[in-house]
């Protein structure tokens, strides 16, 4: 009997050593990929591009309709040598805006954060221009300055400039008043204050707006186009729906989100290496 029960005991035990082994890999890849930065958007968009490709096959749907996207990324990448020039010129035109209204703003920020009374006579307009319809803008940027590129950065930039000014504005005024005294008990003038303790401070606020900024440029971009152009990825997908071509226009779409989804991550990059020092990189992915 204790024989019999010995084999059992000896039968049982590789079983569960081998279940332990099992449970303590599905644990390690459990952590990895909760971890991990790229693994679960890659895991989200492939079950999203899944479902719609079950979806177009089981319903049957009109390709003209919606296409499978096996049938967009055929066209993307047989007719990449097409889509590539026009992908430049969009991404000239956004980051040109992008930087144009970065620009513009930052120098807005520095002025009204030390200005209280500034701020209150600008950023009223600022409003203005950024509550009003970039659709509405865009024909008459066309009409006065033609059908090459500048009017595209110009909306590009417009569009880009509110947030980032917000954000400049928030991150000047953001500094530690115990700083501020000591600097000022050691006579620092504006100049030292401003590049040794309002910029480093502002930087968080600055990237965090840069993030949203840079893929709104894209946006701001494709809408000049829409309003008046010859080429771009604006310009393809303005053609493509006249032309009732809906996997030329999926193709353009997904090529613009790759280049919003690879402008947002170089901000992202270029913020963890300025801010390594910051508190906030700890937490950010």
């Amino acid at each position: 009997m204790r024989s019999a029960v010995r084999e059992a005991t000896i039968m049982v035990r590789p079983n569960i050593e081998h279940k332990s082994k099992e449970s303590s890999l599905l644990k390690k890849a459990k952590i990895k990929f909760t971890e991990s930065t790229y693994l679960p958007p890659t895991f989200a968009f492939a079950t999203l591009f899944l479902l719609w490709e079950l979806a177009v096959r089981l319903f049957n749907i009109n390709p003209v309709t919606l296409p499978a996207p096996s049938a967009v990324i055929i066209e993307f990448f047989t007719s990449i040598s097409f889509y590539l020039p026009h992908a430049w010129v969009t991404l000239y035109e956004a980051l040109a805006g992008f930087f144009l209204g970065l620009t513009v703003a930052l120098i807005a920020g520095i002025f009204m954060a030390h200005s209280p009374l500034l701020e209150r006579m600008l950023l009223p307009i600022a409003v203005l221009a950024n509550v009003t319809p970039i659709m509405a803008i865009a024909p008459l940027f066309i009409l006065w300055f033609g059908f090459d590129a500048l009017p595209k950065i110009l909306i590009a930039s417009i569009i880009t400039f509110f947030p980032m000014l917000l954000n400049s504005i928030v991150g000047f005024r953001s500094i530690d008043e115990n700083h501020l005294e000591y600097m000022k008990s050691l006579h620092a003038n504006k100049r030292e204050i401003f590049f040794k303790l309002r910029l480093p401070n502002s930087l968080p606020y600055l990237f965090s707006a840069a993030r949203t900024c840079v893929s709104l440029s894209v946006m701001g971009a494709v809408v000049g186009e829409w309003s008046g152009s010859t080429e771009g990825l604006g310009n393809i997908i303005m053609m493509s729906s006249n032309y009732m071509q809906t996997e030329r226009m999926f193709a353009a779409i997904c090529m613009l989100a790759i280049m919003g989804i690879c402008l947002t991550n170089i901000v992202r990059f270029i913020e963890r290496k300025a801010l390594s020092w910051h508190v906030s990189s700890e937490n950010r992915s």
